[in-house]
């Protein structure tokens, strides 16, 4: 894959309300080519962008996302949480999210958070929606699919085996090219915590891009850039442009 240094997190989350249109629209403005978002199902399965299995924290709902219908979750406020400026901001669909980034000529990272018990459910259908929504011939980079969950990308894998798939860790376990290998994967990304210098060499040597979130310190971006890294995922998008010009 020909990723960019920079990929924006949830949209550009230090900037504008997580995973909504908003934060893309945001990201693309700052500079961003591509993006990273989450994606899980409604009630009634329908694949949406969302972090967390309940809706309080980005939203002015209540509840576990699972139990909610689209409609539901449609009539919440997804911004005004964020900033004044942002209310009324709506929870996308990820099929509305797909057709923004192909407007805007946005790649993406569709990160795949599913609720409890729906793994393979979530990937089948997210994959689905990327297969409807997302021309093959597009002039961007194919769609990368990443997750904590093995069973999603597993799933993720055998309903979309030519897209590429990015293993999410914490910390690098010692087995994670077994891990890495089983699942047919093509990324590894890693928490900026706990990368090293020895993660991104052994990576490198069998031409592994190796992606890093989440990075706002623009001082640690340059630090990981030089260290060999391929991208870093970040809330402020403008932040890591300037430092990129400057580096």
């Amino acid at each position: 894959m020909n990723l960019p240094p920079i990929i924006g997190h949830r949209g550009t989350a230090g900037l504008a309300p997580e995973n909504t249109l908003a934060g893309i629209q945001r990201a693309h403005q700052e500079g961003a080519s591509f993006v990273e978002f989450d994606v899980k199902l409604t009630a009634d399965a329908v694949p949406i962008l969302m972090h967390d299995d309940s809706l309080g924290r980005t939203t002015n709902g209540r509840g576990k996302v699972a139990l909610k219908s689209f409609d539901e979750i449609q009539e919440l406020d997804a911004g005004a949480w964020f900033a004044p400026e942002f209310a009324g901001e709506r929870v996308p669909s990820l099929r509305a999210t797909l057709e923004l980034c192909i407007e805007l000529g946005v790649g993406v990272n569709v990160e795949l958070k599913p609720c409890p018990g729906r793994e393979e459910e979530t990937a089948r259908l997210a994959l689905r929606t990327l297969a409807e929504t997302w021309p093959a011939h597009l002039d961007l980079q194919p769609p990368l699919i990443s997750s904590f969950d093995r069973k999603a990308l597993a799933s993720a894998g055998a309903a979309a085996p030519d897209l590429p798939r990015g293993c999410l860790f914490t910390r690098v376990p010692g087995s994670w090219r077994a891990t890495f290998a089983a699942l047919a994967c093509s990324t590894l990304n890693v928490s900026n915590r706990w990368i090293r210098q020895k993660h991104v060499e052994a990576a490198s040597a069998d031409d592994i891009p190796v992606l890093v979130y989440t990075v706002n310190d623009p001082d640690r971006a340059v630090d990981l850039w030089d260290m060999g890294v391929t991208a870093i995922f970040t809330d402020r998008v403008d932040l890591m442009v300037d430092a990129l010009k400057s580096r």
